[in-house]
């Protein structure tokens, strides 16, 4: 969808909003400057004065810790007095298209004056518009980046939306966030996966493109089912839909004398020379919300829902009436698509409701959820979303206000938004809290900002240095980098705790230069260290601050908190601890809770007063939609029953370590022989004692309906379980019989016995097995089909079905097929 609207064969599967990509797009151009604009400095970027507030102010952040000058200037005039004050600087130049007060400018020869320099331009589009405006792959654009929020997702004060970006695929080494790519199975068969997974934080760590995760991938699935549901002539409607009224109405106003800013546009307009207070005082009595630049300027977006009732009303405003029909005055040739737009069968095949139902329940039985069976990611904490935590996701009451609307209109959900905040900060342990962070890793980015700005105030501003674990997730070092940190790793000693004494030695060292010291409690070991406090003071002691990741917050709720440890600042993962959906990758929210020392350098915003600090998300609260869930979730379980959960959860995943010990070795435990909420399973014997690897064990898990515990992190060939408190010890004791039935067909291959198969040709070389492979009238392996597929008797009842076998990872990568021909 992304790659016909805009025009480029490449696109990411999505980011988290329209500023967060804009600024995604900002470093993308950065680190693509040739050798010799590195070599002169270059650092500057040209932003478009057009663009909307909030997406400036969340690059604004980002470019603070890239070393970027953002310069704004007026695009839509002479360009050359542009170029020569900032040419010899420059590196990349960013448009806002439309622009925000609606003008529709042809950038052609700034993308063309722009390419004679050498320099790299990024459109931040409306998407929408782009089913019936020229795409900027078409007018010289390089990158486009943007939302699809308009694409049926609600406005729920904020958030959650989709951010997406696109580009010619010659920068598919640079891109950021995650790439759903076409590869072929074992069987040759079309097999989609992720793809270049080289580029991400989880590999590269600090050198990663972005320090992104998973973003928003439900959003995006949302999206793209409204433009498949509406198919491209629903979509070319839709889009027209708000461009007519626009039109009409700028037409009707300015016949009755009122001044109009810009002569092109697509669906906003902007008045000038009014009073707004008065117009806003009409406006407010009909229910109608305008945006207001400043005191003689109304800014009016019409959309999907406008229509001749709408136009009624916005006209009664301005004391008009509306006789007739309005006449459509003619559009510029220049903002007209030529180029066809969403022709791919999948656009156009479903457009009834029962087609569509079938579609996606097709779909949706590929896909393994909590639904079927235990989903054991280690530090993902896949818990019960409740349903009635999860009931005002679909009440307009929540959905359809907007981020931006006066605060008087919405006052449930401020209220709502500072008990959480409350709530969260006594969680915690610590004073201050803000919602706006949309993920786990944008919360981490956030949290290393309110550090470095707090120490910035203190004239500390020279403190670049971040000390962090080994055995970190990837995304701390890439957040850190991102905030302009240097990472020095702590080692780990042989129980998987921080070397103290290594710490000691590194802290001392860089006392003059530290700024933090980010660690995860529990350990990513999946351990409580015992001398988390000593760490923190020694880190204190040294003129640092703590920041704790809060990914295994599910093992310290009610039991102990961060403040207790000594954090400053950090970050939980409402989608993991606080039961939240994962949604396939996202949305999340990762707020931030910090001392009363830094609370004054959270997250602010440009257009609402929130924090004090530099914003970080195009929504002041990041993404309200969703905190009705741990709202409801932390109100209904109450003090006792969150301590309760933490409790269970540490248990649960004590069992699993015990009941698996004879057989799998737990590889970390703390000084009493326990886990903490997860537990790492040791299989890097396996290749030499059984021929088969950690993966191997992982792809046949999905023979017995499991999906597979996190691979090979933090330690390379191992297995990560985390079972969460939401499971019954029949389902720990199912996943159990499954991991001893897959030791025993390993023990089977290392003595030779064929009824598991050969060296080459074996259960658990070729998981997953597919139905189609098990009824396949070519069956030319030497086990039984029985046992590929039903290895254990409670599978009859339980059996989810792989559609595709094995992926080819390194086919998919070397032939990459982003925007396949989908049916």
């Amino acid at each position: 969808m992304v790659c016909s609207l805009t025009g480029f064969n490449l696109a990411n599967s999505s980011l988290l909003d329209e500023a967060t990509a804009a600024a995604e797009a900002m470093r993308m151009m950065l680190e693509l400057r040739s050798r010799t604009f590195i070599r002169e400095g270059r650092n500057v970027i040209l932003v478009d004065r057009n663009i909307f507030p909030q997406t400036l102010a969340v690059m604004e952040t980002r470019a603070l810790g890239l070393g970027i000058e953002i310069v704004t200037e007026d695009l839509t005039g002479g360009l050359s007095p542009v170029f020569e004050k900032h040419g010899p600087r420059l590196f990349g130049i960013m448009v806002q298209y439309p622009g925000a007060d609606g003008q529709l400018c042809d950038h052609r020869v700034l993308c063309q004056l722009a390419h004679e320099r050498e320099l790299l331009v990024t459109a931040v589009c409306d998407l929408l518009s782009l089913a019936v405006l020229e795409e900027p792959a078409a007018w010289g654009a390089d990158i486009a980046a943007g939302s699809a929020q308009r694409f049926g997702l609600p406005m729920a004060f904020g958030g959650p939306t989709t951010g997406y970006l696109a580009c010619t695929d010659k920068y598919r080494r640079n891109i950021p966030g995650r790439i759903v790519g076409l590869s072929i199975d074992r069987l040759g068969n079309p097999a989609y996966r992720l793809a270049l997974q080289t580029r991400e934080q989880h590999i590269k760590r600090e050198r990663a493109t972005s320090n992104i995760c998973t973003a928003t991938a439900l959003m995006a699935t949302m999206a793209g089912m409204y433009a498949v549901y509406h198919g491209s002539k629903g979509i070319r409607q839709i889009a027209r839909n708000g461009q007519h009224y626009a039109h009409a109405a700028a037409g009707i106003l300015a016949e009755n004398g009122f001044a109009l800013k810009h002569k092109h546009f697509y669906d906003t307009i902007e008045l000038t020379g009014l009073d707004a207070a008065r117009i806003r005082a009409n406006a407010e009595a009909l229910k109608i919300n305008f945006f207001y630049p400043g005191p003689h300027s109304v800014r009016i977006s019409f959309d999907e829902l406008s229509n001749d009732g709408e136009l009624e009303k916005v006209l009664e405003i301005f004391n008009i009436t509306l006789g007739g029909k309005p006449a459509l005055p003619e559009i510029p040739a220049f903002m007209e698509r030529t180029s066809p737009v969403l022709e791919e069968p999948v656009f156009n095949t479903y457009h009834s409701e029962t087609q569509m139902m079938r579609y996606i329940k097709t779909l949706e039985t590929r896909d393994i959820s909590l639904a079927h069976s235990m989903i054991p990611l280690g530090s993902c904490t896949m818990k019960l979303n409740a349903a009635a935590e999860m009931m005002p996701l679909s009440q307009s009451e929540w959905t359809s206000v907007h981020p931006f609307a006066p605060g008087w209109q919405a006052e449930g959900y401020l209220q709502l938004i500072r008990e959480l905040e409350h709530q969260l900060s006594v969680i915690t342990g610590l004073d201050a809290c803000s919602l706006q962070p949309n993920s786990g890793a944008a919360g981490e980015f956030a949290g290393l900002m309110v550090i470095r700005a707090f120490q910035r105030a203190k004239g500390e501003g020279h403190r670049d240095i971040a000390l962090i674990p080994s055995s970190a997730h990837g995304t701390n070092p890439a957040s850190a980098a991102m905030a302009g940190l240097d990472i020095v790793t702590v080692e780990c000693d042989q129980q998987g705790n921080i070397d103290v004494e290594a710490l000691r030695q590194k802290a001392q060292e860089h006392r003059d230069n530290l700024s933090c010291m980010m660690i995860t409690y529990p350990s990513t070991h999946g351990v409580f260290e015992p001398v988390i406090c000593e760490i923190s003071r020694i880190v204190h002691q040294n003129g640092g601050l703590v920041y704790i990741d809060g990914a295994n917050m599910n093992a310290q709720v009610g039991i102990t908190n961060p403040g207790m440890v000594g954090a400053d600042v950090c970050h939980l993962n409402l989608h993991k601890t606080f039961a939240m959906p994962h949604g396939g990758g996202g949305p999340g929210v990762g707020p931030i809770c910090c001392t009363k020392e830094l609370a004054a350098y959270l997250p602010g915003h440009p257009l609402v007063a929130c924090g004090g600090g530099h914003a970080v998300a195009a929504s002041p609260y990041g993404s309200p939609l969703l905190l009705p869930i741990t709202y409801g979730y932390i109100k209904m379980l109450g003090q006792e029953g969150l301590r309760r959960a933490s409790e269970v959860a540490i248990l649960n995943a004590n069992y699993l370590s015990r009941i698996l010990a004879p057989h799998y070795a737990t590889l970390y435990t703390g000084s009493h022989g326990y886990v903490a909420h997860e537990c790492i399973i040791d299989l890097r014997h396996f290749s030499k004692t059984y021929g088969v690897d950690a993966t191997d064990v992982a792809k046949r898990l999905m023979d017995y309906g499991f999906h597979a515990p996190t691979l090979s992190f933090p330690v390379h060939e191992t297995l990560m379980i985390e079972p969460t408190e939401s499971e019954s010890k029949d389902e720990l004791d199912r996943f159990a019989q499954a991991m001893l039935s897959i030791l025993e067909e390993c023990k089977c291959l290392a003595a030779g016995d064929s009824s598991c198969g050969t060296a080459e040709d074996n259960l658990l070389k070729n998981a997953p097995h597919t139905a189609w492979e098990v009824c396949s009238d070519n069956w030319t392996h030497p086990y039984a089909r029985q046992k590929a597929a039903y290895p254990l008797p409670w599978l009859v009842m339980h059996k989810f079905w792989p559609v595709v076998t094995r992926a080819d990872n390194g086919y998919g990568d070397r032939n990459l097929v982003c925007c396949s021909v989908i049916r």
